[in-house]
């Protein structure tokens, strides 16, 4: 990487923030009164399907449920294939590509220093704002969320807790899902519990210690469950004992344990007076894993794919001071419109740089009349995760553009979402005129994006920055195994080719 190059990476976030911050408001004791704090809650690797509100006939999710009735529940809500993609997508309003990630490992899943967050801009707006689970953006320095926006940060390393891949993507070394060692602020912290437990404790401390000063607060909450491995409590694993097969009932006691700590912070919220006052919105990150074995709410699909199994999923919104709650909103929605909601309801004002980034559309209209005007729109989803060297190869290999009636997949087939809502009979002969139009927005898109793709060819370092910072914490080393598997140099990569440092 050229001086230059380095210069420019070094410097981006901090002029991402600045560039952020710059068009700050000033407010009036009014008008921070009204301004609503923010909880982001995300469960990972969990479908549409795996919940009992969205007819799964299962799984026990009273916490959830109960949520939902009470929320604006937007039944067409689209998101990313994959884990990180949609963590950039979300926070950046923007899709995945124009930021650089396409995988989730591999130095592919580092968001572009170049992005400016929605953390950045609730921040620069006078709003709290910490970080609770999976960040699964990049784990060098820079990348890492404390850089992004963040106040407080309390994540693991990679795409998973106890991960290692070659180059940056790993966490800690030995870390389980029971008593994970956490990077907390900078500094590794060795907890006490179930993974998610204690996530969802921290965060509760947090948003504590925050309302306590009067300021608004942004908590982001994306978990590392239900993704494998498939560890959770035995009590929760035993709930469906004899009713599934060993892993489909640790993947439904991993969300059971989820909701019960869902349920938990409801309740925190609503002690402390913050009920009304506080939009909280929950949601997955991606189409159905092992749960589309028993329910996939007759989706085509599931996640790593570009069907609408792989990117519909549950998007449950409640803010009682805000909107009124129990109603579905069928308009077509999706993760980059929560930077510009949430950027509106707090008040801020993002630059026109800023402006230009974010692709999504506020969705306040919707939450606030779920039957207001809502233009059609396109909607690309790409799997990415083509072989090293691979993209034009990949252009029109596991994707798809749709609006709000259509589906273009693969550039081969055509899907009437509106009659054929499973994807079950290719009707491209019959509608060749919509195909061309969704080809040529198809085509414009991935000529935008090509120019944006900044991580198709970086080598990552010989040794995962989060082991490499844990050891220097407490002493100890790579054995030869942990550093083959971390060295980019002697790993073969998908595709047969090997990165070179040249």
């Amino acid at each position: 990487m050229s001086r230059i190059n380095r210069l420019a990476l070094l410097f981006a976030p901090a002029l991402a923030t600045a560039l952020a911050f710059a068009a700050a408001p000033s407010r009036t004791a009014g008008e921070e009164a009204r301004r609503p704090n923010i909880i982001l809650v995300m469960a990972d690797d969990v479908g549409y399907g795996d919940f009992a509100c969205n007819g799964n006939p299962m799984i026990k999710t009273p916490n959830v449920d109960a949520f939902a009735k009470q929320s604006v529940r937007f039944t067409s809500f689209h998101v990313s294939p994959t884990c990180a993609p949609t963590r950039c997508a979300l926070m950046t309003g923007a899709h995945e590509f124009r930021s650089g990630v396409t995988h989730t490992i591999f130095e592919r899943e580092r968001m572009s220093l170049r992005s400016v967050t929605i953390a950045q801009v609730l921040k620069s707006a006078g709003y709290a704002t910490g970080i609770f689970g999976k960040w699964h953006l990049g784990d060098e320095a820079e990348y890492q969320p404390d850089r992004r926006g963040f106040d407080e940060t309390f994540v693991h390393g990679a795409g998973g807790i106890g991960q290692t891949y070659p180059g940056s993507c790993g966490d800690a070394p030995g870390n389980t899902y029971f008593s994970p060692t956490i990077l907390h602020n900078g500094v590794f912290e060795k907890t006490d519990g179930y993974c998610t437990d204690v996530f969802f404790a921290q965060a509760i401390r947090w948003m504590d210690a925050v309302r306590e000063t009067g300021a608004p607060f942004f908590a982001y909450v994306p978990l590392n469950v239900a993704h494998t491995p498939l560890q959770c409590p035995e009590a929760y694993a035993k709930r469906h004992e004899g009713e599934a097969p060993e892993d489909l009932a640790r993947f439904f006691g991993m969300i059971e344990n989820l909701d019960d700590n869902f349920g938990a912070l409801l309740d925190k919220v609503r002690d402390w007076g913050l009920e009304s006052n506080t939009l909280i919105v929950f949601m997955t990150d991606n189409g159905g894993t092992i749960g589309t074995r028993v329910f996939n709410a007759g989706m085509r699909g599931a996640k790593v794919t570009q069907y609408e199994g792989g990117t519909r999923v549950p998007s449950f919104w409640r803010w009682p001071a805000g909107f009124e709650g129990g109603a579905d909103v069928a308009a077509l929605a999706a993760h980059i419109d929560m930077f510009p909601t949430f950027a509106e309801i707090a008040g801020a004002e993002p630059t026109e740089a800023v402006r230009k980034q974010v692709e999504g559309r506020s969705l306040l209209p919707l939450l606030r009349d779920p039957a207001a005007p809502w233009a059609d729109r396109v909607l690309v989803t790409h799997v990415g995760r083509w072989p090293s060297g691979k993209v034009e190869e990949f252009k029109y290999v596991k994707c798809s553009i749709r609006d709000a009636r259509f589906a273009l997949v693969d550039d081969r087939e055509l899907y009437d979402l509106q009659a054929d809502p499973g994807q079950k009979r290719n009707v491209l002969d019959e509608h060749p005129e919509e195909a061309a139009k969704l080809r040529a927005a198809y085509e414009k898109w991935w000529r935008e994006i090509l120019p944006r793709l900044e991580n198709e060819d970086v080598v990552g370092p010989k040794v995962n920055p989060y082991k490499a910072l844990y050891w220097k914490q407490f002493g100890g080393g790579p054995d030869p195994d942990m550093k083959r598997l971390m060295d980019p140099e002697t790993t073969t990569f998908p595709g047969g080719r090997r990165p070179t440092s040249s």
